[in-house]
Parts: C-alpha cells; structure tokens; sequence
C-alpha cells in the first residue's frame, strides 16, 4: 500500500515511454518509408513540370514560368547556365545567372555522416536536377511590359560572391527598363540582395516585387511526427502600428503531409502579414526568404501533385516606377545551418520577427531552449557535449538536492521501518482498515512520507523530455563525439548483439525491413549504454525498500528491464544522460542511508 504511489508513477512513466514510441517513433519510420516510396515513384513517373508563380495577390500580371523540367544529374543541371561562384567560410556554390537564382549551395563542414572522408552536405540544386531546391526573385504585375523570368540571363559585374564582395546582376529590358539585383554575403548564411528598377520608358510602370523557394519532390526520412517539424514554415500575422511597434506575428509549421492533403482538396495556405518570413525547413537546415520588415505582404504554402514540388512564395503591394525614376528594395535570404546563437543574432539584428522559432524546441521552448544555452555555455568550456552532458546533469541534480534529499530520506526510513510495517501486517492482516489506520500513524509518528518517492521521477520528466528535444533537433549536436564508440551522441548507440558490441565493422540497421525478424533484431540490438543505464537503474532499485506485495515487488524488478528495451533506440546522449542520473542519485542515496544508519545506532 505504502508503494502505490511510487508504482503509480513509475507505471505512467512506462506509459508515456510506450506511447511515445507506439505513436511517434514508429509512425515516424513508417512515414519515411511512404516518403521514399512516393519519391521513388515520383521519379520513375518523370511527369513533366508545370507552371510554379508566386500568388498575385488579385494582380493581373503573370510570374516567370518553369516548364519542360528534365532530370539530370547534379552536375549537369549546373551546366546549364553561366554562373557566378559562390565562396566562403561556410558555403560554397553559385549563383545561375539564367534567372538569377541562387540554387547550387554546399554547406562547407557538415558533412553528411560522421566519416570525416563523406561528401560536404547539399543544400540547394538546379531545377532540372533531380532533387531540385532553390531560391529566386522578381517583379510581376506590368502587362505589356517585358519582365525577367526564369529563362532570362542577366549579367555579372564579377565572377566570385564572397564576404566583402558583392556581385550586381543586370538586365535591360529593351523598353526603356533597367534592372540591377545586388547580392552581398556575410560569413554565415546570410544573403542580402538590393534590387533597383531604373525606368528610363515613357511611360509609369506598376510592378510587384515577390520571391519563392522549390522543392521538388518529398526529402528522404522527412519528420512526419509532432516530435520534429520538417517542411513548410513561416511567420505571419504581423502588424505594426504608429509607432513603429510590430505584434501579431505567429510561427506557422506545415508539414510535408500536411500540404499534400490541402492540395487535394485544391486548396493552399495563405497569409497576410507587414514583415515576417517564409521558407522550408528542415531537421538541421533552414532555407528563407526574408522580406523587408515593414513590407506588406501576401504569402502562400502549397504543392504541386502534378509535378510533385512543393512552394513558398510571397508577393508585395504593387510599387510604381515613375518616367525616369528608380524604385530601391532590400531583404535577405538565408540559406544554412540552424545555429541557435547565430539565429538569435539575426533576429535581433536585422528585425526578424520569431527567427529562433527556425528549431523545433517544441511546446517546453520555455524549458528547452535555456536548457540548451546552459549546455552549449558548458561545451564551450570544457570542449566534449559528452562531458558537457555529464555537467548539466550534475547541475540538474543539485537543483533538485533539496527535493530529493528529502525523497530519499523518506524512503531511507521507510526501509527502516520494514519490520515494523511487518508487525503490523501480521496483526492486523485480516482488517484492513485497521491497517490502514496503524500505517498512517506509524508514518505520522516517525515522519514518513510514503509519497515522496515518486517526487524524483516525476519531475524528471519534463527534463528528460526538453533534453531529448536538444539532443534531437539542434545542429550543435549532429555528429557531437563522446568517448570510445560514440561517435554522434544524436543517434542511438551504435554496438549490439548483432555487431558483437562494435567488434565486427557492418550495418545491421537493414535487417529491420525483414518480415518476422524485424522484432528480433530490435530486440538484439541494444547497445552498451542502455545495458549501463539498466545495470544503474538495477543498483537505484536495490537501495529502495521492497514492496511487500508479490505484484509490486514482481514490476519493480522488471522496471530496469523494460526501460533499458525502451530507451535503447533514445540517442546516446539521452541515455548517458540517464545513467549518470542514477548514478548520482545512487551516490546521494547511500550518503544518506548510511548517515541514517549512524543515527539509528546512536538512538
């Protein structure tokens, strides 16, 4: 009786750990699977492309058109266009000067597995290759005016972008128009592009500036949980009154799902909204256009199933280029890595409403994010997010030693009074309610919570849960080393069973797909880590007083077993994190058993 609620919470707990990979791990997985499925089929499909615009806006002006889309490979795609180069700390790539867009990144250090010799991350590609995604600009809404489109090539003033070297496109119109996009880079992610229509025409022309970003098809092992946001995302809403104060605005998230599903009704999303921003995001990676902040806008989210891409476009309110006059715009584009510090530096800098909300922290972003900075500020000093984990966790620990000091004091006592509690049963096992009632004063009188033990476990739990968070979706963590084996603490340990705990050098992950066997090789394939994480939580285990019901005494010997099967496929660092945690709480246990114990002697 005395353990109820200790059981109560332990058992939750397991329901929250089973339902987490019941309706969210697994659905995951499933959900890659279908992605790849549909993108295999998409391909062998080859439907050919249709017209991709960003909305008018009730303007009557057409957008640049892309038609007659091919599938070739990467490098030939980028052959298709004279190019300025692109070159930085971080990036490489170019700039087609056929449509001026920017649509051949490579993200310089990110590789795309923790093998140091494997290719450098692609973020963008050309249209006509086969995994399309990139990023342009233009004007639209004059008739009768000619307007750059995605065939129109304009010309450089250089042949290399790099930090401190901007590069002017220019193209004439042949009817007395003259437009020159200026493209800056920082020494991040950042593009800044300064358009300028010169009107040099007899007559006063209307335009309407717009950008748009593509993604052909639907990306590999693309998140269709709540766990993870991967697809369309933007922040809309904004206002901004007199005093130049904005407010409204509000970070909307579609998934990939999500926008086929409103195409098949025909429809899309689309917003309003004076600022904010608009793009596709992925797990680590961040494409966005940035319009100015105090330009009103029109944006929409929507997919194509006929040519399978999906699109983010923005319009502006029509501007007017007067006879001889010249009409400025700036905004920016990122294109990058999802750094939190640099997204917070951009937010505050250029005025980007919500730009950290960029990285999925989830509904805890209050709990998450801080919980975040406080572990980079340690893997800043000590160098190891391994070590940087082990830190945070000793500091999470002596947050909570006041309240589980006196936890485990309580149950230190309650093992105490075991022969007791024992007396008691035996006099009075045939009344329970008499029992009841000698229990609760044997607590009262010897100030016993039998409650307490269940304080520690359950306020580990939004911890655990803002800790996965961080360890799942920051980039700070992909590929983050320990010691020994691990090699990327966002992953699940990667020893079992199957590879002889790391001896034997092969990947056992597709024997997952067989029929039948799948269960078994998950059932195999627990690492070294979780056997650690269970052998603690065993030892924790044997510190507490054992329940005096066969039932109860039966699921706490099952406890460590079943949570080593479940947190087995968490990421490495999640379950260090968790084997410290015991090993900590085991340490201030027998601290403070041992220290009842001197009194119990003296008394």
């Amino acid at each position: 009786m005395e353990q109820r609620n200790l059981v109560i919470a332990i058992i939750l707990s397991v329901v929250i750990m089973v339902g987490w990979i019941v309706f969210i791990e697994n659905p995951r997985t499933t959900a890659q699977q279908e992605a790849l499925q549909q993108q295999l089929a998409a391909q062998q499909a080859q439907q050919a492309a249709q017209a991709t615009q960003p909305a008018q806006a009730g303007q009557q002006a057409a957008a640049p058109q892309d038609a007659g889309r091919k599938t070739l490979s990467r490098a030939e795609a980028l052959k298709e266009s004279p190019r300025v180069t692109i070159d930085t700390q971080r990036l490489s790539g170019s700039i087609a000067l056929r449509g001026s867009r920017i649509d051949d990144l490579v993200l310089k250090g990110y590789r795309e597995t923790v093998d140091p010799k494997s290719p450098d991350v692609v973020l963008l590609s050309p249209f006509n290759a086969e995994h399309a995604y990139y990023a342009d600009f233009g004007w639209a809404g004059a008739t009768g005016v000619a307007l750059p489109t995605s065939e129109t090539v304009w010309r450089a003033d250089g042949a290399a972008l790099s930090p401190g070297k901007p590069v002017t496109l220019t193209w004439d119109n042949g009817q007395g128009l003259t437009f020159a996009r200026k493209f800056e880079i920082d020494a991040d992610f950042m593009f800044t592009v300064a358009e300028t229509v010169t009107n040099g025409s007899g007559n006063a022309v209307e335009i309407s500036p717009y950008g748009r970003i593509v993604r052909y098809g639907t990306p590999t092992g693309a998140s269709q949980t709540y766990v993870l946001h991967e697809g369309p995302i933007g922040v809309f809403g904004c206002t901004i009154d007199e005093n130049k104060e904005r407010s409204g605005c509000a970070a909307e998230e579609h998934s990939y799902g999500d926008v086929r599903d409103e195409a098949e009704d025909g429809a899309k999303y689309t917003y309003n909204s004076t600022g904010g921003w608009l793009g596709v995001s992925d797990k680590y990676w961040l494409v966005a256009h940035l319009p100015p902040p105090d330009e009103t806008l029109t944006a929409n989210i929507y997919y194509d199933p006929k040519s399978d891409f999906y699109q983010t476009d923005f319009t502006g309110q029509p501007r007017q280029v007067p006879v001889g006059g010249t009409i400025e715009r700036r905004q920016h584009l990122f294109a990058g890595a999802k750094i939190v510090t640099m997204l917070d530096s951009y937010r505050d800098n250029l005025d980007i409403p919500l730009f950290d909300r960029a990285v999925d922290f989830g509904w805890f972003f209050f709990l998450t994010k801080p919980l975040f900075l406080v572990l980079d500020t340690i893997f800043r000093v000590v160098g190891n997010f391994g070590i940087a984990i082990l830190c945070l966790t000793v500091l999470v620990k002596a947050a909570m030693f006041p309240l589980a000091n006196k936890s485990y004091r309580s149950m230190s006592k309650m093992k105490l009074l075991t022969p007791k509690m024992t007396e008691l049963r035996e006099k009075y096992g045939d009344d329970k309610a008499k029992l009841n009632q000698e229990m609760m004063a044997l607590y009262k009188r010897e100030k016993v919570n039998p409650a307490a033990g269940c304080l520690p476990i359950v306020v580990q739990i939004p911890v655990f849960y803002a800790l996965y968070k961080v360890i799942y979706v920051t980039i700070e963590m992909r590929h983050a080393s320990f010691f020994g084996w691990i090699k990327d603490l966002s992953v699940p340990d990667p020893t079992s069973v199957l590879n002889l705990f790391g001896l034997i050098p092969w990947d056992y992950h597709a024997l997952f797909a067989i029929p039948l066997a799948g269960g078994l090789v998950h059932f195999l394939s627990i690492g070294v880590w979780p056997l650690i994480m269970g052998f603690t939580m065993w030892a924790q285990m044997r510190l507490n007083p054992t329940p005096p019901d066969p039932v109860q005494a039966r699921i706490f010997s099952l406890m460590p077993i079943i949570f080593t099967f479940m947190l087995a496929p968490f990421s490495a660092g999640l379950v260090i994190y968790w084997a410290w945690n015991n090993t900590l709480s085991i340490a201030q246990q027998k601290l403070i058993m041992w220290r009842m114990q001197k009194l119990e002697k003296k008394s």
